[in-house]
């Protein structure tokens, strides 16, 4: 199935918010998910087909540094590349920006995303116990250094 990468926009967060629904125990709300669209301090990219996200990633900027806040695919559309555009487009517009590191934190047990993000040069830097609700789980942080 064909896809783009964009710019998520006003548009897409209907979608974007059901997708959080599928994908997340702990979903953000609407207004968080706006708070997130494309400015200086934010890439926020989707994963378009025919118009309608089936994948995202956010990313806050703070100085030199990136933080991956969500990255997410429909589970009808997983193992297809998504998620592996998306994280090399984000890392594409990380280094434009000249950013020092992007991080992230990921569920101990996924490693599915964990095998994707090392697929990127993304490295364990340690580990934040409990850090996830429902079910309780760690949350390993992973680094890749652009400088």
């Amino acid at each position: 199935m064909d896809f783009c990468v964009a710019d998520a926009a006003i548009a897409h967060i209907e979608a974007i918010e059901e997708l959080e629904k599928q994908c997340f125990s702990q979903p953000w709300t609407r207004e968080q998910l706006l708070s997130q669209l494309p400015d200086e301090q934010h890439e926020f990219l989707a994963a378009l087909h025919e118009g309608r996200p089936v994948g995202y990633v956010g990313m806050m900027c703070v100085l030199d540094e990136g933080y991956i806040a969500n990255v997410a695919v429909s589970p009808d559309w997983r193992r297809q590349g998504i998620g592996d555009a998306l994280i090399a487009e984000l890392l594409r517009r990380a280094v434009s920006r000249e950013l020092a590191f992007v991080t992230l934190e990921v569920r101990a047990g996924n490693e599915a995303a964990k095998a994707l993000y090392a697929k990127h040069g993304f490295v364990p830097v340690g580990l934040r116990k409990k850090y996830y609700a429902s079910p309780t789980e760690d949350a390993v942080l992973m680094t890749k250094f652009l400088k």
